[in-house]
C-alpha cells in the first residue's frame, strides 16, 4: 500500500505545484493583481467543469482494477481502449459549456480589466481539455495495473515544461512574442499535452515489457462498456463536483463580508488542499488494492487494504491537524505580514486543524469503496453533508450570527466530521457483508462492478 500511495500522493501534489508556477509567473507581470485573478477566475472555471468530466474516468479505478486483480487483462485493454474513446466524444462538450460561460462574465459584475485579461486565459486553457480528459484515462489505466512511476515522472517533468513555457510565453523568450496571461494558459496547455504524450509512451512500453496483449485485444467501440464506466464514473463525478462547489460556493459568500476575511479563507483553503492532496493519493491507492482484491475474490485481503489505506491517511492527517493547531500563526505569516490578514488565516487554520482527520477519513474511503464498485454512497453522503447541513449552517452562523468566515468554516467543519464518519461506518459495514458472502458459494455476487464477457 505505501508503494502504492507514496507515487500517487506525490503526483497529486505535483498538480498544486503547477498552478503556483502559473501564479508566480503571472505575479511578475505589470499588473501582478489583475493577472492573478484573471489564471484565478479562469481556472476555477475550468476545473469546475473540467474535473466533472475527467472525474468520470474514476469508474476506470473499479473496472480496471478488478479486472486485473482476476487476471483478465484483456478486459483491462478493451476499458482502456474505450475510455479513450469516451474521451474523444466528451470533451467538446465541456469545451463548449466552458466557452458559452465566457458572453455571460460582464453580467457577473466582474471588472472590465480583469474579463480582459480572463478571457484569452480561458480560451487558450480550453485546448488543454481533451490532452486533460485523455491524461485521466490512461492514467488510471496504468495506475489500476500497478503501474506508476511513468505518471510520477510524467506530472514532475510536466511542471518543468510548464514553467519553461511560461518563461517563454508570458515574457517573450527565444524569439517568441509575449503572451501575457494567455501564455500562461498555452503554457498549461502544451504540459498537458505532453503528459498524454508520456503516458501513452509508458502504455506501449509496459505492454511489450509484460507482453499483456495490448494491440491483440479488441479496439472495437462497446457501448457498453462506456454505460459501465458512466455507471461508476458519473456518481464519482457528481461527488468531486459537490465537493469543490461547496468551497466554491463558501469562497462567494466570504467574498461579501470583504477582503480581509476573504484572504484569510483563502490562506486557510489553500493550505487545507495542500494536506488534501495526501490522502486523496493514499484513496486512489486503495481503489487499486481494494479492487484487486475483489476482482480475485479475497474479501479479506480487500479488507486487509481497505483499512490499511485508512490508517495511512489517519496517521498523516492527525499529524497534519497537530501542525496546523500549533503553527497556525507562522503558516499564515508565510502569505501575507499584514497582521489583520495574519490573525484571520490563523484562526480559519485552527478550524481546519479540527477537521483534518475527518477529511482524511472520508477521502480514503470513497477510494476504499470506488474500488468495491460504490460511487453513489460517497455521492449522496456529500450531497447530505455539504449541502444539506454544512453550508446552510455555516452561511447562518456566517450571517445571521455575525460569525464572519469562521462560522462558514464552523459549518464546513461539521459537514466533513459528519461524512468521514458515516463513509467510515458504511465501510465496516459493507465488509462485513462481503466476508459473510465469502463463506458461501455465491461468492461471485458479491462483487458489485459487474462484469460481462466480451465476444
Amino acid at each position: 500500500m505505501l508503494r502504492l500511495a507514496a507515487p500517487l500522493a506525490l503526483t497529486e501534489l505535483g498538480w498544486l505545484a503547477m498552478a503556483f508556477v502559473d501564479t508566480v509567473m503571472v505575479g511578475r507581470l505589470p499588473d501582478s493583481a489583475t493577472a492573478i485573478g484573471a489564471v484565478s477566475l479562469g481556472s476555477t472555471l475550468f476545473y469546475t467543469i473540467g474535473i466533472f468530466g475527467s472525474g468520470t474516468m474514476l469508474g476506470l479505478d473499479t473496472l480496471v482494477a478488478q479486472a486485473y486483480g482476476a487476471r483478465r487483462l484483456e478486459e483491462c485493454h478493451r476499458t482502456m481502449w474505450n475510455s479513450l474513446y469516451f474521451a474523444c466524444a466528451l470533451s467538446p462538450l465541456l469545451m463548449a459549456a466552458m466557452l458559452a460561460v465566457v458572453p455571460l462574465f460582464s453580467r457577473f459584475g466582474l471588472a472590465p480589466d480583469l474579463v480582459a485579461q480572463t478571457v484569452p486565459f480561458l480560451k487558450a486553457l480550453v485546448w488543454s481539455t481533451l490532452p486533460l480528459a485523455l491524461y485521466f484515462a490512461l492514467r488510471r489505466y496504468l495506475q489500476s495495473m500497478h503501474i506508476v512511476k511513468p505518471v510520477v515522472f510524467a506530472l514532475i517533468s510536466a511542471n518543468l515544461v510548464n514553467l519553461t513555457g511560461n518563461w517563454v510565453l508570458v515574457y517573450g523568450h527565444l524569439g517568441l512574442r509575449g503572451y501575457g496571461v494567455a501564455g500562461s494558459g498555452w503554457s498549461t496547455c502544451i504540459s498537458r499535452t505532453y503528459m498524454v504524450a508520456v503516458l501513452a509512451a509508458a502504455a506501449i512500453y509496459y505492454d511489450r515489457k509484460r507482453n499483456s496483449g495490448l494491440w491483440r485485444a479488441s479496439r472495437r467501440l462497446e457501448m457498453w462498456r462506456i454505460r459501465e464506466l458512466l455507471r461508476l464514473g458519473l456518481p464519482a463525478a457528481l461527488q468531486l463536483l459537490m465537493e469543490i462547489g461547496a468551497f466554491t460556493t463558501a469562497t462567494f459568500l466570504i467574498g461579501k463580508l470583504g477582503a480581509v476575511q476573504l484572504a484569510g479563507h483563502q490562506i486557510a483553503l489553500n493550505v487545507a488542499s495542500f494536506t488534501y492532496m495526501v490522502p486523496l493519493g493514499i484513496g486512489s491507492a486503495a481503489a487499486i488494492r481494494v479492487g484487486h482484491a475483489v476482482g480475485a475474490r479475497d474479501a479479506h485481503g480487500a479488507a486487509r487494504a481497505g483499512w490499511m489505506a485508512l490508517l495511512f491517511g489517519a496517521c498523516f492527517m492527525s499529524l497534519a491537524g497537530l501542525t496546523l493547531f500549533l503553527f497556525a500563526r507562522p503558516i499564515a505569516r508565510i502569505y501575507t505580514p499584514e497582521p489583520e490578514v495574519v490573525s484571520a488565516g490563523a484562526t480559519l487554520l485552527l478550524v481546519a486543524a479540527v477537521f483534518q482527520l475527518f477529511d482524511g477519513f472520508q477521502v480514503v474511503a470513497t477510494g476504499a469503496l470506488r474500488g468495491v464498485g460504490n460511487t453513489r454512497v460517497p455521492m449522496l453522503v456529500n450531497f447530505v453533508g455539504y449541502w444539506a447541513v454544512g453550508l446552510p449552517l455555516g452561511a447562518w452562523l456566517c450571517f445571521r450570527r455575525s460569525g464572519g468566515a469562521f462560522g462558514m468554516w464552523v459549518g464546513l467543519c461539521l459537514a466533513l466530521v459528519l461524512i468521514g464518519s458515516i463513509l467510515v461506518a458504511f465501510w465496516s459495514r459493507l465488509l462485513k457483508h462481503m466476508l459473510a458472502e465469502s463463506k458461501s458459494p455465491a461468492l461471485a455476487q458479491a462483487t458489485p462492478a459487474k462484469q460481462k464477457a466480451g465476444p
